[in-house]
């Protein structure tokens, strides 16, 4: 990627920059047309994202690329803050400096920056996972007050905004944009927690949450305030159950989480995996056209299976008709423009349920 701008307005100790307006974007959104059929979103998301030296995080820039898609990488904060530095790091029912996801290396740290400018740069989503990934114990992020919570992101945005100071790298570029500007949402360790996240996020002014589990196929709606964009329950081949639409729900049902399950079964889990994805957006893109939310981890569990998955399911998604591969953030433009009353009736449709009489039927006959 290029360097930041010439004319590009350092922040604080020059970790940030404002370079203006974030490049490649989709068009301004409109309102629905009376009778219009609604586009099916479809939000890629990822959590942690970090670059760990497994090619990962460039390989999925590399795919958005290919296929026009935007997503939303959610970055945890420790992971552009040294572990020589981890003192600084105060979380919330925990010791200085503890976390139940490891700190990454100088040369990872590197990479992480590398590709969090590239994925800014190219249109994606910078929200945040927090710092961390506290998911067991009384110091579990289900347990965090709303107070705690302005903590763990006053913390958060500090590693991202200020690794220059914390790393002492002067000839890196900086990331080109305002953190505290651009975060507006993000998505809980665990999917825990998120009932007193809530009124933090709407103090802070955030436009949307992805931390709830368990969501149906359906059109959200808000609450405290911020969209509540929740992982969904899909349907799993070969089972009568649904499975939730992320890669560590889908391997927790395959290899009783382990993430190194037997070689030989592979190549079925990858086809299981690849075929619930499909479930999930065939069922929403023939019927009520709901949101469908994948949420994502950049490792290589069961051989790297969940990742060709994700790839082959994107493909099989994009360029279809009415179909928007897009960030949370492109996604919440388009729902702040429709008119409420049209949303009201998108809401009214069940997982599964087709507008009776069509789209235009359906809406004049609100």
């Amino acid at each position: 990627m290029k360097p930041a701008k010439p004319q590009a307005r350092l922040i604080g100790d020059g970790s940030t920059a404002d370079t203006g307006k974030q490049p490649n974007q989709p068009e301004k959104p409109v309102p629905l047309e009376p009778g219009e059929t609604p586009p099916q979103f479809v939000i890629f998301s990822w959590d942690g994202a970090g670059e760990v030296g497994n090619g990962l995080f460039p390989r999925f820039l590399e795919l958005a690329r290919n296929h026009g898609a935007g997503m939303t990488f959610f970055l945890s904060g420790l992971y552009l803050l040294p572990e020589s530095k981890k003192s600084l790091y105060r979380p919330p029912n925990n010791p200085v400096g503890a976390s139940d996801i490891g700190y990454l290396s100088d040369a990872h740290l590197k990479e992480t920056l590398k590709y969090t400018r590239q994925a800014w740069s190219e249109g994606h989503e910078i929200g945040t996972h927090f710092n961390g990934h506290f998911c067991g114990g009384s110091g579990s992020v289900a347990n965090w007050t709303p107070a705690q919570w302005h903590s763990e992101i006053d913390q958060a945005v500090s590693f991202v905004t200020e690794w220059r100071t914390n790393t002492g790298w002067k000839d890196e570029d900086p990331l080109p944009f305002d953190y505290r500007r651009e975060l507006v949402g993000g998505r809980t360790p665990c999917l825990l927690g998120q009932q007193n996240l809530l009124p933090t996020a709407q103090e802070r002014g955030w436009r949307y949450d992805a931390s709830s589990p368990g969501g149906r196929q359906m059109w959200p709606d808000k609450r405290h305030g911020v969209w509540d964009l929740p992982l969904q329950g899909i349907p799993f081949p070969g089972h009568s159950f649904e499975v939730l639409s992320m890669d560590y729900n889908i391997l927790a049902n395959q290899s009783k989480s382990s993430t190194k399950g037997m070689p030989s079964r592979y190549p079925g889990w990858r086809s299981q995996a690849t075929a619930a994805y499909l479930a999930g957006f065939k069922r929403a893109y023939e019927t009520n056209r709901a949101p469908f939310y994948i949420g994502n981890h950049f490792e290589e569990w069961n051989g790297g299976i969940y990742m060709d998955a994700v790839e082959e399911a994107l493909k099989g998604m994009a360029g279809k008709r009415d179909v928007r591969l897009v960030s949370f953030r492109q996604f919440v433009d388009w729902l702040d423009v429709q008119d409420p009353k049209v949303l009201d009736r998108l809401r009214a449709l069940e997982v599964g349920q087709a507008p009776p009489g069509g789209w235009n039927a359906y809406f004049k006959a609100a």
